[in-house]
């Protein structure tokens, strides 16, 4: 049981990962202040880093990890696009759209987190370092909502 509530915690960590780093590379090009522009690259680096860690502990157990569900990232590009085409203020379009972003993956990792309790203590690290980092995002974002 450990060991399978560890691999789903780290599968939804790594999915949860690799959506965040897509939903940064889809408003980057859109930021206009070099200190949005570098909040969000850097925390794009922390989310690779966690993600390399991630794939590390996944191949240690020969799973391949999980990609973000095709409708959810297709919906999250298509919102981001829209969003940013029409938007006058293109800062706080991104602000805006990050931030539900990361209000989704704190609830969702929360719920993994909870639902795969008797993941190791690792993995559940993992999973709350992800967790801080999106809520610390999420906090950062609000000097330009």
């Amino acid at each position: 049981m450990i060991e399978q509530d560890t691999i789903r915690l780290l599968r939804e960590c790594d999915a949860g990962v690799k959506m965040g780093v897509s939903s940064i590379d889809d408003v980057l090009d859109y930021i206009h202040t070099d200190a949005l522009h570098t909040l969000l690259g850097s925390c794009k680096l922390a989310h690779e880093s966690l993600g390399a860690e991630i794939t590390t502990l996944l191949d240690s157990y020969g799973d391949a990890g999980k990609e973000p569900a095709p409708i959810a990232k297709g919906m999250s590009w298509i919102k981001s696009s829209v969003k940013m085409i029409v938007s006058s203020d293109d800062d706080a379009a991104a602000a805006d759209l990050m931030t539900d972003g990361c209000n989704m993956g704190v609830k969702s990792l929360s719920k993994y987190l909870n639902q795969y309790a008797a993941a190791d203590e690792a993995s559940k690290g993992i999973a709350r370092r992800l967790i801080c980092l999106e809520s610390d995002l999420a906090k950062d974002l609000r000097d330009y909502l």
